[in-house]
């Protein structure tokens, strides 16, 4: 039966958005295997870097002092700023209540103390599966760092990621600092010539090997500045052209391109410190056209380029726009963002990853998602349906799970039932 009016339209959007199960495509969490490198708690979600950074145009404490602080202390001075002193009206800090909301807890006690003393009753398994139920997220993908030397060990002693959650092969240090990189990698036992040769890439290529045996990863991964540019005749150009790309083909491992990123604009201010350049797309372009038989991930830190890569996914069915990434992350843009990416591109996108490097995040990112999407497509649904077009719940189900979940599976071509 077709729905009729605008209010049965947004009912059935709603439902079909509320109910359906997410795969989280790119995340900073971990499963409960690898110990403290997840991270959880109140303390966790009042001292991201979004508030860090937050907190800093209002405190009077300098950097320096306020990193010599312990976390609990970080996260009482960030709470008596943004949320005692003034409102918190910011993304960042309405997610934090959200968080809490939903968890159980009444921000309106504003008791800190009760919301650390309650979480510290729970494990990190209780804890992992409380929150992943109440955000109804099916599937995590992490992001894995073999060149960070805690996550190594445990990668090392022979753990694998546990359902539901899922590896991803990060490479930063790799392609953004290969001159460091390398003398990591021949004290790890590859011999790389100091030059970039036949030797340098077979040893290269025998790493990545290594740890593609390692994680199993669902798709290969980077952060790039605005400076991006391929083909260019760099470590970081050369180690894509002869070694991501032939590999991705031979195992068929998607690489996902994450562009925009200044680093460290103010190193005082650590991970907080980083800014964001509008990027020249024509490096993701080439890549595209040159390399046919690779697909590719791509999100974009500036808004600026948020339309060219819309077009450009039109042109390429290799590429697949995913999220809005950090600083996008904003209702106001991604709901406008999300818009643009349905006028143009149907529902062959991925409206949105969570990016969460605290459990507890994905909670409200994922929240004030669905309520955007509603929103979004519910106008898009009344929009045709005023043109006569029937408009049937089913059909909402599907574009919902297509959204939400398919997309990503299908585009990458892995059965997450069978990993």
């Amino acid at each position: 039966m077709s729905l009729q009016s605008r209010e049965e339209i947004r009912q059935a959007v709603s439902e079909a958005v509320q109910n359906q199960p997410i795969t989280d495509v790119h995340t900073h969490l971990y499963s409960a295997n690898f110990g403290d490198l997840l991270l959880w708690d109140i303390d966790e979600l009042l001292t991201y870097h979004y508030l860090v950074a937050e907190v800093m145009r209002w405190s009077d404490i300098a950097p320096e002092d306020f990193w010599k602080l312990t976390k609990q202390e970080q996260a009482e001075h960030i709470w008596q700023h943004l949320f005692l002193d003034r409102t918190p009206v910011s993304e960042a800090g309405r997610g934090v209540l959200n968080a809490l909301k939903e968890l159980g807890f009444d921000p309106g006690t504003k008791d800190l103390k009760s919301y650390r003393e309650e979480l510290a009753k729970r494990s990190t398994s209780e804890q992992i599966k409380d929150v992943l139920e109440r955000a109804n997220i099916s599937n995590v993908v992490m992001t894995n760092d073999p060149f960070d030397e805690k996550e190594r060990a445990v990668w090392e002693s022979g753990k694998k990621a546990e359902a539901p959650f899922h590896a991803v092969l990060r490479l930063d240090p790799l392609l953004n600092d290969y001159g460091n990189t390398k003398l990591k990698l021949r004290e790890w036992g590859y011999d790389l010539s100091d030059e970039w040769n036949d030797q340098s890439i077979k040893e290269t290529q025998r790493f990545l090997e290594d740890w593609i045996g390692k994680m199993n990863p669902l798709y290969m991964a980077v952060s790039l500045p605005p400076t991006f540019a391929f083909p260019e005749d760099s470590d970081r150009g050369r180690i894509i052209r002869d070694c991501i790309l032939p590999l991705g083909r031979k195992h068929n491992i998607a690489f996902a391109m994450m562009i925009g990123v200044k680093k460290q604009v103010n190193p005082a201010l650590g991970d907080a410190g980083d800014f964001v350049g509008k990027a020249d797309i024509s490096a993701v372009q080439n890549l595209l056209s040159e390399f046919p038989q690779n697909k590719f991930l791509v999100t974009m830190l500036s808004r600026e380029n948020q339309h060219e890569l819309a077009v450009l996914a039109r042109k390429f069915r290799n590429l697949m726009v995913f999220g809005c990434w950090w600083f996008m992350n904003n209702p106001v843009i991604t709901n406008e963002i999300t818009r643009m990416r349905m006028e143009m591109l149907n529902t062959s996108f991925i409206p949105q990853h969570s990016d969460a490097r605290v459990l507890e995040q994905v909670i409200y990112k994922w929240k004030h998602t669905r309520l955007m999407l509603t929103d979004v497509l519910t106008d898009k649904y009344a929009d045709i349906a005023e043109t006569g077009w029937k408009i049937e719940k089913e059909a909402i189900e599907k574009d919902v799970k297509d959204l939400l979940h398919q997309n990503f599976w299908r585009f990458i071509e892995k059965d997450f039932t069978k990993l």
